[in-house]
């Protein structure tokens, strides 16, 4: 590279980091074209001289930064092809530079040359001492100036960072094993210099500016954080979690992390500094306190590192040190709820000062709570706390440690909750008075959730106080509830004066928050014999009554004023999540409790009393009894009569919120789910309100089903209904069957049906054909067995099935329509547990291909006759890719269904089977190879459908034009390099079926081998090319993709030897003579006691045979 070449990339450079299109040669190139050109300096280890040209040479910090950047790729990609000198060469080389120029350097460019050194040395661990001697060499810049220092400290970061992380393209044993050696030879010492610099500019022995002194404690508490945050033993839990796990540090850490100055220090640092090396600090204390309990000798070792934490702790809480950062607080509040995960209560209570840092803890709990505006996000930790506080009360005895201990616990969780419970209703008014410029917590559905799920053992700790307190809320605010819809009567409350207007949007909201909380808690209640705690359902059975109660009058206003009387969304969506933990803890045991109803005669015995005296005559179980007790205590009738309560909410909610996608969406979940439950689905089946749902699901009836944006809506409304029906008894029980179900949407069939193709096109048919095939598909996925397709088979066919393709004809340009009939279509074809199964003598399986044949050629036929959109049309994969993929998918179902006899249509001259194939591929091969990989839903269709082809229709594939042929081998090849693994299984399987074919009909005379033949004859290479592509994806290739590509290699070694010779001799040939004697034995190691055949025996063996010469060459191969 000379000058001129230099002043070019540097013109790259700038177009590529600034935007600002570079002139070179009297040519404007952009950011995208300078891009690419840049990326040619990773293409080969040849360009690694110019990359260190451009290093020394270049003045631009963007043209050194792409340098720095290529480097790490070619060392990375490259590896094998350097030797052990010239690895260690080229990071003495980037250590040197940084070492001169690294303090006047750009942040950006210094990261990325220490992320060069760092990966080296990953990389060359085991290759020389020298790599292992990276900290050594470290502890010279910790040794210079205050610039170099901090240099320094950001190289070890890194290098905890590389080796903890494991990098793309090595295995995971590569990583740990070298993971395990850098923790056993140099984390330790790494741990000490990060301590050593935090206590030296703690005591001002190292003299630097207020710059550099906040640089240099962020560097070493980071270098801290990070090495204990290490994964010491390969165990560490997901990083997107927030929750910390235990510290596994090894024994030889023992001194240092139980020396009290370690954690004096951090504390130490906290208190004197600010962000954000303050909550760094904070960081470095909650993972101490994380540590394995097993690394301290003895409890009084234990014991005395816990007494320092709580000693710390409780003067933070003390002073309030800090906490006005929302940084430090909410590190805090991790802080606090990670305490009791990692110790026990039993060991907590003997800590000195235990009773007054539990003191303290609940007065800073309750003081967040109160400012919850401030700490949204941080209350559900400081809830953990409490929650795992009071869980552990069992397990510990009263008079260990502190006297008196859980008395004062109980005082300290009561105030902890009554402030909560305040608060939270108190935030009602302070959001409606700030007219939007605060959030509401309500709205916040994360932390909501999070909360509401540590209350229940909070509130269960002392639940009879509790509970009063819900209730002394509860009521008074019913009562002004019942007030406020009195007074506005059949009006909506958007019609009311703004004062009332308000009052009843507070009120609303603050009943929302009691019925989240009840909800919660009732959820919390356990059916576990050892938790059981006698009289907790009466408790339940209280608070249940006001929300159900509330739920009445909610639903009679909405009722008697025919939907105009709505209470607040957010209020019904609370609703919601009460019946859910309510059908969860006491919808479970209904079979159970009315086994034996049927053998008493008086119907007018109620089912409690019927349960009664099954209970008293028969021994009732401690759950049944506890069942019992909880509805006659909620005095509003038995289950069954709760349930129908419960289920009429629900169908009020379909029929007055219809645009409401949100709450009509959650709603037919909680139908779903109680559908889905054993016991719950025969509940529902008693219920007068399922049985109207059941009789009228027509938009008549239920206006969400008519609103365009609710048509998914639509299918699980159905799919629910369908499965009720169809459960064992369900017809009977529900007094209809299916046909009589199914009456609404056949009635509409043959109101379309009767319709001509001009009549049919008009946009009055829009909603009502969308509609049907929605509500069909819904029905089609609940059907499970062969009786039950087979009643809705004889019911479409014959008279309804043409009006299929009809459709698909006349509606193929309009993407809403087309979508919802081969969606019905997609999910009819598809033989999920064998049921698509019709008698021996029955034609039904051809029928339903041609059925489904018509619709595919009408539709494709259509969409080949238009121009495709421009590529670059942002919607064209809504206008032409989803219908395309739609298509393929509803052909590879019937065609992989394995209930047609596709031997038949040739035999009979039936085109069905042909125009299919044919339409299908004549669609698919007008994809352009770009968008084929743009579009997963696309790619994974069109692989799909080839590989069945390949594997059932090979006739067909093989007939097909050489050009065509090829192309789509093209693709195939292209695919299999996917790094989705389902892409690039197909195309694996595709390979292996055509090789395979050939290998086990070679010599034979078929005109399947004729038209191969010819295929091969135009394109020779076409073996050798995917033999290779097959060899390099397994020596070089993402591990998810290597059980894929050995699945081919045999049949393709077998059907082409000679491919196989060919790539053999090219890869020896670009190794150095030491690794071909190296290489020559591995693949005679794997060509060893493997015969020509392709049984399943052979085939396996290979395929182990090739996991082992992957792993041997590997670790020598050059590229």
């Amino acid at each position: 590279m000379d000058a001129s070449q230099l002043a070019q990339v540097e013109a790259l450079c700038e177009a590529l980091y600034t935007g600002v299109p570079a002139n070179i040669d009297g040519a404007a190139i952009s950011r995208n074209e300078a891009q690419q050109r840049l990326l040619s300096l990773q293409s080969s280890a040849e360009y690694i001289p110019q990359c260190q040209y451009i290093l020394d040479q270049s003045q631009s910090q963007y043209a050194r930064l792409v340098a720095s950047n290529s480097l790490i790729e070619l060392i990375t990609i490259h590896w094998n092809s350097f030797t052990v000198p010239q690895r260690i060469d080229i990071r003495n080389y980037v250590l040197g530079y940084l070492a001169n120029k690294g303090p006047t350097l750009q942040d950006f460019l210094v990261l990325s040359l220490i992320k060069l050194v760092c990966r080296i040395t990953k990389l060359g661990w085991f290759d020389d001492s020298a790599h292992r001697d990276l900290v050594d060499e470290v502890t010279k810049f910790l040794q210079a100036t205050v610039d170099h220092c901090i240099l320094g400290l950001k190289i070890l970061n890194q290098l905890v960072d590389e080796l903890n992380i494991p990098t793309t393209g090595r295995t995971l044993t590569q990583h740990r094993k070298t993971s395990v050696s850098f923790r056993d030879v140099s984390l330790l010492k790494v741990f000490q210099m990060g301590l050593t610099t935090a206590k030296q500019l703690q005591t001002g022995s190292i003299v630097a500016n207020p710059r550099q002194q906040v640089l240099l404690g962020e560097q070493a508490l980071s270098l801290c954080v990070r090495c204990l945050n290490f994964d010491f033993i390969g165990t560490n839990p997901d990083e997107s979690t927030e929750d910390v796990g235990t510290i596994q540090a090894p024994t030889s850490w023992r001194p240092l992390l139980s020396d009290p100055a370690t954690t004096d220090l951090f504390f130490g640092f906290y208190a004197n500094t600010e962000p954000p090396q303050s909550s760094k600090a904070m960081e470095a204390i909650i993972l101490l306190s994380s540590v394995r309990r097993s690394l301290f000798p003895t409890d009084k070792d234990r014991a005395a590192f816990l007494g320092r934490l709580i000693v710390g702790i409780r003067e933070m809480l003390s002073n309030r040190t800090g906490l006005q950062h929302q940084d430090n607080y909410h590190q805090f509040c991790r802080l606090l709820g990670r305490l009791k995960a990692n110790y026990q209560l039993s060991e907590l209570v003997k800590a000195e000062g235990y009773l007054e840092w539990l003191e303290l803890a609940a007065s800073f709990t309750v003081q967040s709570v109160q400012n919850w505006q401030y700490s949204t996000n941080s209350i559900h930790y400081l809830l953990a706390l409490w929650a795992r506080l009071v869980a552990a009360v069992p397990y510990v005895r009263p008079e260990t440690g502190a006297q008196g201990h859980v008395p004062h616990l109980e005082k300290q969780v009561l105030l902890v909750i009554e402030t909560y419970i305040d608060s939270m209703l108190a935030s009602v008014e302070t959001v409606l008075r700030s007219d939007g410029a605060l959030d509401d917590p309500l709205d916040d559905e994360g932390s909501l959730k999070e909360q509401l799920d540590r209350l229940p053992v909070i509130c269960r700790f002392q639940y009879g106080a509790v509970a009063n307190m819900l209730l002394n809320k509860f009521d008074p605010l019913m009562n002004q509830y019942r007030e406020a819809v009195s007074t506005l009567g059949l009006n909506p409350t958007s019609a009311a004066p703004p004062e009332m207007q308000h009052r009843v949007a507070a009120i609303e909201a603050q009943l929302t928050w009691l019925t989240y909380m009840i909800g919660a808690i009732v959820g919390g209640h356990s059916w576990s014999s050892a938790q059981i705690a006698e009289g907790e359902e009466t408790i339940d059975a209280s608070l249940s009554r006001r929300v159900l109660q509330l739920s009445q009058g909610m639903d009679y206003r909405l009722t008697t004023s025919n939907g105009a009387g709505r209470s607040d969304v957010r209020l019904e969506q609370a609703m919601l999540y009460y019946f859910q933990n309510f059908r969860r803890v006491y919808m479970f045991m209904w079979d159970q409790m009315s086994s034996s109803t049927s053998s008493i005669g008086d119907d007018a015995i109620s089912v409690a009393g019927m349960m009664a005296s099954k209970l008293d005559s028969a021994g009732a179980t401690n759950k049944q009894k506890m069942y019992q007790r909880m509805f006659e205590h909620l005095g509003m009738g038995d289950h069954t009569a709760v349930a129908n309560l419960i289920v009429t909410k629900m169908g009020n909610n379909l029929k007055y919120w219809p645009e409401d996608q949100d709450l009509v969406g959650k709603t037919l979940e909680l139908l779903h789910d109680m559908a889905q439950g054993y016991s719950s689905s025969k509940l529902l089946l008693t219920l007068e309100t399922v049985r109207f749902l059941a009789r009228n699901h027509t938009e008549e009836h239920f206006p969400f089903l008519t609103i365009p944006a609710n048509t998914r809506h639509r299918t699980t409304f159905h799919a629910t209904l369908t499965r009720l029906l169809l459960s064992p008894n369900g017809e009977e029980k529900l007094g209809l069957t299916f046909e009589q179900f199914l009456e609404p949407i056949v009635s509409k069939l043959n109101q379309l049906g009767a319709l001509s193709q001009v009549e049919l096109r008009q946009e009055a048919c829009r909603r009502p054909l969308i509609g049907v095939f929605r509500d069909l598909r819904g029905i089609a996925a609940s059907l499970h067995n062969r009786k039950t397709y087979s009643a809705l088979f004889d019911i479409l066919h014959p008279h309804y099935l043409p009006l299929l393709a009809k459709v698909a004809n006349t509606w193929h340009d309009q993407t809403d329509v087309i979508i919802s009939l081969l969606r019905f279509l997609h999910e009819f074809c598809h033989n999920k547990a064998n049921r698509v199964n019709f008698d021996q003598s029955s034609p039904n399986g051809i029928l339903l291909f041609r059925c489904m044949s018509d619709v595919v050629c009408a539709y494709g036929t259509q969409l080949l006759s238009v121009p495709p959109p421009s590529l670059n049309d942002p919607e064209i994969y809504k206008k032409r890719y989803k219908g395309l993929s739609l298509s393929l998918n509803v052909l590879n179902s019937a065609l992989g269904g394995n209930y047609v006899c596709f031997g038949v249509f040739e035999l009979y001259n039936d085109r069905a089977l042909d125009s299919a194939l044919d339409i299908a591929l004549r669609m698919a091969l007008t994809v352009p190879l770009d968008d084929l990989n743009a579009y997963p839903k696309v790619s994974k269709a069109y692989y799909s459908f080839i590989e069945i082809l390949f594997r059932n229709h090979r006739k067909t594939a093989f007939a097909l034009d050489t050009n065509v042929f090829m192309q789509i081998m093209a693709t195939v090849h292209d695919g299999l390099q996917s790094n989705d693994a389902t892409i690039s299984a197909f195309c694996a399987n595709t390979i292996d079926h055509m090789a395979s074919f050939y290998f086990t009909n070679l010599g034979k005379d078929k005109p399947e081998m004729i038209s191969l033949a010819t295929h091969l004859a135009a394109q020779p290479n076409l073996f050798s090319s995917l033999t290779a592509t097959l060899f390099n994806l397994l020596l070089y290739g993402p591990p998810q993709n290597h059980w894929a590509v050995m699945r081919p290699m045999l049949s393709l070694m077998l059907a082409s030897e000679t491919s196989f010779s060919q790539y053999k001799e090219h890869l020896l040939v670009s190794q150095s003579p030491e690794n071909q004697a190296k290489l020559n034995d591995a693949l005679n190691k794997l060509l060893a006691d493997v015969s020509r055949s392709l049984d399943n025996a052979n085939r396996d063996r290979f395929t182990q045979k090739l996991t082992a010469f992957r792993v041997a060459v590997r670790g020598f191969l050059t590229l």
